[in-house]
């Protein structure tokens, strides 16, 4: 049940905020995808468990997107049903830095092992 001071948000503004979710969760499922394929179809490094260990940042990141994206969806909501600002994502900087880090090691990995 809403609280008193809550009140509808316009359906548009609650439409774009799904939509928003649905594009954390397709780059959770991407991430989740990459890092199994990592796992299972990418030739051994000559780094003893590099691939492992890139395969399972990939899928943490993608369990940590999913769930923050959840959560990011529902403060949204609250916030636009109470008129309130909105607060800055936590995950897009986590995510950013996650994939950067993937990314370099995979460099790396590929240009010196």
């Amino acid at each position: 049940m809403a609280e008193p001071d809550e009140r509808e948000p316009d359906y548009r503004f609650t439409l774009a905020n799904e939509r928003t979710f649905l594009a954390w969760m397709r780059t959770s499922l991407a991430l989740l995808a990459g890092g199994l394929a990592v796992r299972e179809l990418v030739q051994p490094f000559e780094v003893r468990g590099a691939r492992t260990a890139l395969s399972v940042v990939a899928v943490l990141l993608s369990l940590v997107l999913a769930v923050s994206s959840y959560l990011r969806w529902l403060r949204v909501q609250q916030a636009m049903r109470r008129n309130e600002p909105l607060r800055r994502p936590l995950a897009a900087p986590l995510l950013a830095l996650g994939i950067a880090v993937v990314a370099g090691a995979a460099g790396v990995l590929i240009l010196f092992a």
